[in-house]
């Protein structure tokens, strides 16, 4: 049986969200258990960012589809529709209205990398970025 070629994925679908520094610990490990999980199993990938500030944390969670229609799926109908997470207006300094979808034009060396395990998730190639 040869093997069924893995979907590529043509499109980009990026939200951004901020907590208070002092909460981003405990948002960082709610996003995942509650918002990544749940996504990994849709999506072909997902990444997760995080910029911690002075006063505040920014998080990029960044999910790639093979095209609209299968985001489509996901979110319901409308790709560009905010899917709020019961605890988001807790932890947010404001609630995000939109998400941007980018088409994939190109893609060029290691983009991702392997970072699956719990340690690698939350650890940062540059050690401890307080401010």
């Amino acid at each position: 049986m040869p093997d069924t070629p893995r979907k590529r994925p043509t499109i980009a679908r990026i939200w951004r969200g901020r907590t208070p520094r002092e909460r981003a610990d405990e948002y960082e490990e709610y996003l995942y258990e509650v918002g990544i999980k749940p996504l990994i199993d849709r999506a072909l990938g997902v990444q997760s960012l995080r910029d911690d500030r002075e006063n505040e944390t920014e998080f990029v969670t960044i999910s790639y589809w093979a095209d609209v229609d299968s985001m489509s799926a996901f979110t319901g109908g409308d790709p560009t529709a905010i899917h709020h997470l019961e605890r988001d207006e807790e932890f947010l300094v404001e609630l995000p209205d939109s998400v941007q979808i980018l088409r994939i034009r190109a893609a060029h060396g290691d983009t991702a990398g392997e970072l699956s395990s719990r340690e690698r998730r939350f650890g940062s190639p540059w050690g401890d970025r307080s401010h």
